[in-house]
């Protein structure tokens, strides 16, 4: 009984630290910057047939949104532009009003 026990918390043991070690954050492609690691975003999914899902970076006020199918990424986009998007009724009028054609990365925002 006590080897059966033990057996069984031994294996236990091992599948923790076997899907620990091969755990991973969550990698997205953007459109004109290549993959990126969503690990330091707070994302949020979002109920809009344009606008799926915002991901925020406080640190670097970077922004990377998923449009359609798409990942499109935005530079110096301030924390409360990206709180009233979230908070917007309207997800897809917010980003055709106060994103789009601003927060442009070409002009030297882009964090390492």
């Amino acid at each position: 009984m006590f080897k059966r026990i033990f057996l069984l918390l031994f294996l236990s043991s091992f599948i923790s630290l076997y899907s620990i070690s091969f755990a991973h954050a969550e990698t997205v492609y953007v459109k004109y910057r290549g993959s990126i690691s969503l690990d330091n975003f707070k994302c949020k999914n979002t109920i809009s047939s344009f606008v799926n899902r915002i991901c925020y970076q406080k640190k670097n006020d970077y922004l990377i949104v998923l449009l359609s199918s798409t990942y499109y990424h935005y530079c110096k986009v301030p924390n409360n532009v990206f709180k009233s998007w979230v908070n917007s009724s309207s997800k897809g009028r917010f980003y055709n009003s106060n994103i789009k054609g601003r927060f442009d990365c070409r002009l030297g925002g882009i964090p390492k």
